[in-house]
């Protein structure tokens, strides 16, 4: 077990922290919250899911229910006014700088989780911890942060990782992903590929492809295109830690 602040006496040991702890929420997000719960195109095995789950609890304080609900909701209003952050209506910076409040705004409207958030967790470590607790995952990370990097580095590595998900996922993908980029489909909403190589964001990168397939576990569409989710899940699949519902085309990652 490390000392007191000692992954804080070198610059690298933060930053690599970071970036390992970033791209495995990223991965979280995009095969349980998106792939598995919104869009049911992939099902996890209880020791695959549960650890995600853990982890999203520690570095988000995101809700199954209220994510799932916010996109799905998305999905059924891209781009149109009924959208909760569709950067053609409230405009590409104040997506990519505010839409975790987009999110929020969303969630906390009448209705909204009781039409979009059906069929997610609903077992005794949803409704005990994760949910009503929710808030308490992210001290317990300041705390783990705070031990491993100290006083003065700890919480900057904490802050880091609160900001990562509003500003990756609610502000690139929702914003970037519909404003910047390619277009393998011509789909009735705006949104693009923000990169052939999905890596960074878990496969998130390859936006366009997934709307215009929103069920398919597998983003990846052009033989030039690499969507790490989907090799991801592949290896689960190996373990019998997933199982594909759909994915588009060949099996093959």
């Amino acid at each position: 077990m490390p000392d007191f602040g000692s992954w804080g006496t070198a610059w690298w040991k933060p930053l690599l922290f970071i970036i390992v702890a970033g791209h495995i929420t990223n991965v979280c997000v995009t095969l349980f919250l998106h792939r598995s719960q919104t869009h049911r195109s992939v099902k996890l095995h209880f020791l695959a899911a549960l650890p995600m789950r853990i982890w999203l609890w520690l570095s988000t304080a995101i809700v199954t229910k209220e994510w799932v609900a916010c996109h799905r909701k998305h999905h059924a209003f891209a781009d149109r006014e009924g959208d909760p952050h569709s950067p053609l209506l409230e405009g590409l910076r104040n997506i990519v700088l505010k839409g975790a409040f987009y999110y929020r705004t969303a969630v906390r409207q009448p209705g909204v989780l009781e039409k979009y958030g059906k069929g997610t967790p609903n077992d005794w470590i949803e409704r005990a911890l994760l949910t009503p607790l929710n808030w308490l995952g992210i001290v317990v990370m300041l705390a783990v942060d705070l031990y491993l990097f100290g006083f003065l580095v700890g919480p900057i590595v904490w802050g880091v990782q609160m900001i990562w998900i509003p500003f990756w996922a609610a502000g690139i993908i929702n914003g970037v992903g519909h404003a910047l980029g390619y277009r393998n489909f011509e789909v009735k909403d705006e949104s693009r590929n923000i990169s052939p190589i999905a890596i960074w964001l878990g496969g998130e990168e390859l936006h366009n492809n997934h709307h215009a397939d929103p069920h398919s576990a597998k983003f990846k569409a052009k033989w030039y295109e690499f969507d790490i989710g989907w090799a991801y899940i592949r290896l689960l699949s190996l373990f019998g830690l997933a199982k594909v519902q759909y994915a588009r085309g060949t099996s093959r990652a």
